[in-house]
């Protein structure tokens, strides 16, 4: 059983930092491309970044490039994502994804969601 276990959220000033991680377990980690996705109240779910399997592509949403990165440490089947500079529109819940060979930025072509984590942004 695939699981995608979600950590880091939490509640954090404009301008803060915040990091997400992301457990997962049941899947052979280092074949897949892992990546993240939000969803704000009232939207639909949004590309936020993506990595693959060997590390060496990655991809981010035009509303937070230059802000996050994605990384991961296929030793401890962990994908992270960093947050810098966090506005009040970063404010969504986050969610883990896998694919072993989807199209990155479309919400079906992902084959493992998590739970999600809450990250509220105040102004």
């Amino acid at each position: 059983q695939v699981r995608l276990v979600e950590s880091g959220g939490g509640s954090v000033q404009a301008g803060g930092d915040l990091r997400l991680s992301c457990a997962a377990s049941g899947l052979t980690f280092h074949t897949y491309t892992m990546g993240w996705f939000r969803r704000a109240p009232g939207e639909e779910r949004e590309f936020v970044a993506g990595l693959s399997a060997g590390g060496a592509l990655d991809g981010y949403g035009d509303s937070v490039k230059g802000r996050f990165t994605i990384s991961r440490d296929n030793a401890k089947n962990t994908v992270y994502l960093q947050m810098t500079a966090l506005k009040p529109e970063d404010t969504a819940v986050y969610y883990c994804v896998a694919t072993s060979n989807g199209s990155w930025r479309r919400p079906d072509g992902w084959d493992y969601w998590g739970q999600g984590t809450q990250v509220t942004v105040s102004s």
